[in-house]
């Protein structure tokens, strides 16, 4: 096996690299890995299901020819079934879930030979920022125990941060993805809606508003993981063309020079966390020096009726789940927790007017934010309002809904736009609080430019120094 030195220092790529070489074995890889989620797991509580003797054992099965045979990968437990694997959603009324099939992008990554060592915890039904659940309880940051480790990817974010492994699967419905990648100094893509693949079980989620890719170390990472997973599947009802050339090649070369607007406040002019703003000041005064025209520049669109309206047809998308059960009385929602409870109540009671009404109201919404992208190639932003914040701040289990809604929103107020307008977005770890925390910024590119927006976010990733694992504390061994 590896030492904990060796084995942080490479990323996903890297490891494929070490392998192919013959300088370690695959299974040493995937017991190293193996170790180091024991090692790790009972402080962070990221990871709520393994299956490690299944991954060795797939190991000896794995096409020698696979460039990512053996190498570890975890599945977010949410949206992603896995054959044989139980799959919970967050969710005590789930728990013991098991699927007789992959989904097509788990398909895809198995495919490449990588190893699925287990699954991370989700919020219920990934309705959350922070994950935090009675089905599996509070998953930390590892930067600070006392801190979130964001949501609903967080069981991910914390995995890859900590070092357990170099990346895991994400989902991102309303900034799932880019949240706990900026709370855990990670690099996390949410690609163009409909590059990765829905199917078979899913056709058109929440009107494309969900998304799945993974948090990762590197950029080249997050590029060859898009590489394996970008493309239709048989019976989905639309797709986003990938390019010709690959990813991760592409980034190879830096992007041409672009037209990137910056904003340091909020959409509607609130002011943000001063950390936050610092991120987005320095990371503007370097895209500048590597380039490019960099402007203070706002979109003109209501990001408040547009969130408020994409987050209400999010939950009223529940109600599907639950045909024919009224659930009205509390006995009928037990096992469910109290916001769950609130917004399945509030998906049942939405008519289907409503819901479509609150389509049409995204789709001008969507327009006004597009237009922004006919005069800047990029838009920079805060990746969040301030760090992680602390436990309990997004407790699913008291309170009501429209507050837990506000403080939501106010933790990320960038994110969620981008999912309803399908644009690839993504969050990069520049920065740190001054007592070490990390800050992330977000870069969206205009819709199916998710290679520029890769080909920017290496660029920087380049002219920096991102500390994207967190220190090996001694709070942090089992």
């Amino acid at each position: 096996m590896l030492s904990r030195d060796e084995w942080v220092r490479h990323d996903l790529v890297g490891m494929a690299e070490l392998a192919a070489s013959g300088a370690v074995s695959r299974r040493d890889i995937l017991l190293t890995a193996i170790r180091e989620i024991e090692r790790l797991n009972p402080a962070l509580n990221a990871v709520n299901v393994t299956q490690f003797e299944q991954a060795l054992d797939a190991l000896d099965k794995a096409p020698e020819d696979a460039r990512f045979a053996g190498l570890p990968y975890l599945i977010k437990d949410l949206h992603a079934p896995v054959k044989g694997m139980p799959l919970s959603n967050g969710s005590v009324r789930f728990k013991g879930t098991v699927f007789d099939f992959d989904s097509t992008t788990v398909s895809r990554l198995r495919g490449s030979g990588l190893a699925f060592l287990g699954r991370t915890a989700s919020p219920e039904f990934g309705l959350s920022l922070a994950t935090e659940s009675e089905a599996w309880g509070i998953s930390r940051n590892p930067w600070n125990l006392e801190r979130g480790a964001g949501g609903s990817s967080g069981g991910s974010a914390a995995a890859v941060a900590s070092g357990m492994l170099p990346a895991a699967h994400a989902t991102d419905s309303a900034g799932s993805i880019r949240i706990p990648a900026a709370f855990n100094g990670l690099v996390g893509l949410k690609p163009t809606r409909a590059i990765n693949a829905f199917g078979p079980h899913r056709g058109d989620p929440n009107f494309g508003m969900s998304h799945e890719h993974a948090v990762t170390r590197t950029v080249r990472d997050t590029a060859a993981l898009l590489d394996i997973t970008a493309g239709p599947d048989a019976g989905c009802p639309y797709f986003t063309a990938k390019p010709d050339t690959a990813f991760e090649a592409l980034i190879e070369t830096p992007p041409a020079r672009l037209k990137i607007g910056f904003v340091t406040t909020q959409f509607h002019g609130d002011v943000v966390d001063g950390q936050s703003k610092l991120a987005v000041e320095r990371t503007a005064k370097l895209l500048e020096d590597l380039g490019h025209t960099v402007t203070p520049a706002m979109p003109q669109f209501d990001s408040a009726l547009l969130t408020d309206t994409m987050i209400r047809l999010l939950m009223g998308s529940l109600a599907g789940l639950f045909v024919g059960t009224p659930m009205a009385e509390d006995t009928d929602l037990e096992g469910f927790q109290d916001i769950t409870r609130q917004a399945i109540r509030f998906s049942q009671s939405t008519s289907l007017g409503e819901h479509l009404q609150r389509a049409g109201i995204i789709n001008q919404q969507v327009r006004a934010l597009a237009r922004y992208f006919e005069t800047f190639d990029v838009l920079l932003t805060p990746a969040t309002n301030g760090p992680a914040p602390a436990h309990g701040v997004l407790r699913m289990d008291q309170g009501d809904l429209d507050g837990f809604l506000e403080r939501l929103f106010t933790i990320s107020p960038f994110s969620a736009a981008f999912n309803a307008s399908g644009q690839p977005a993504i969050s990069l770890p520049v920065h740190e609080t001054p007592d070490g925390l990390p800050i992330g910024i977000q870069l969206v590119a205009g819709f199916a430019r998710d290679a520029t927006l890769l080909r920017l976010a290496a660029q920087l990733e380049a002219a920096s120094t991102w500390n994207t694992t967190a220190p090996d504390q001694g709070a942090l061994t089992a």
